[in-house]
């Protein structure tokens, strides 16, 4: 059955699993990452840095992180939605459990192997819980209301935050390699893909199979 004909409920509950499956596993993909020791995803290198630097876990810094950066939504004049918030808690509270389960990688091969499979499952996890509709995360609603308030192209906007958090980041001592180039290649069509196999139906969207049309009429794809 498809979500947009299904029953309120059902559909919640899907994307509440959308939401807490997609947020585990980008925590997940992050603890990944840091075992490759390649190199950080943006946000990754300002966490692992700050990590180093006060002796706290990687997953409370990315918690403490995002409650700040929400914190900046409010002169920006952002609301935050169920998504954000989980969004702080969750991400940081999966990665220190796969740290935890995860040991150590040793050898290069087997570095890189991990590292794709982080990058990978980032992708994954990005279109799970964006396609829950929740709110976006903190960093991204930072960028997307700078974006309003300034009136500047979000790729702009993206780029100045991201360019600020890896060079703060590294200067703090966080990891910056290989991996953090694969990751800037590689998110946005593994994302772009991801959001189309997770999609959700919004409530009350019309199944395609359900649309009569007359014939020679042409559909919108």
């Amino acid at each position: 059955m498809a979500d947009s004909t299904a029953p309120s409920g059902i559909r919640a509950v899907r994307r509440l699993t959308h939401l807490f499956v997609g947020l585990a596993l980008y925590g997940a993909s992050s603890a990944l990452m840091v075992r490759a020791g390649l190199g950080m995803e943006p946000w990754g290198v300002l966490h692992q840095g700050l990590a180093g630097r006060t002796g706290l876990s990687i997953g409370v810094v990315s918690i403490v992180v995002g409650a700040v950066v929400l914190l900046l939504w409010i002169p920006i004049r952002q609301r935050p939605g169920f998504g954000t918030v989980s969004n702080v808690f969750a991400v940081g509270l999966a990665m220190d459990g796969t740290l935890a389960l995860v040991p150590d990688v040793r050898g290069l091969a087997a570095r890189i192997a991990v590292l794709v499979a982080g990058i990978a499952l980032n992708g994954v996890a990005t279109g799970l819980y964006i396609s829950a509709r929740f709110g976006p995360g903190p960093r991204d609603g930072l960028m997307t209301g700078l974006h309003r308030l300034t009136g500047r192209s979000i790729r702009l906007v993206r780029t100045a935050i991201e360019v600020a958090v890896v060079a703060t980041g590294f200067l703090l001592g966080g990891s910056l390699g290989a991996g953090t180039v694969l990751y800037a290649l590689a998110i946005g069509p593994l994302a772009q893909f991801f959001l189309r196999v997770f999609a959700l139906p919004a409530p009350g969207a019309v199944p395609a199979a359900a649309v009569t049309a007359p014939p020679g009429a042409i559909l919108p794809r």
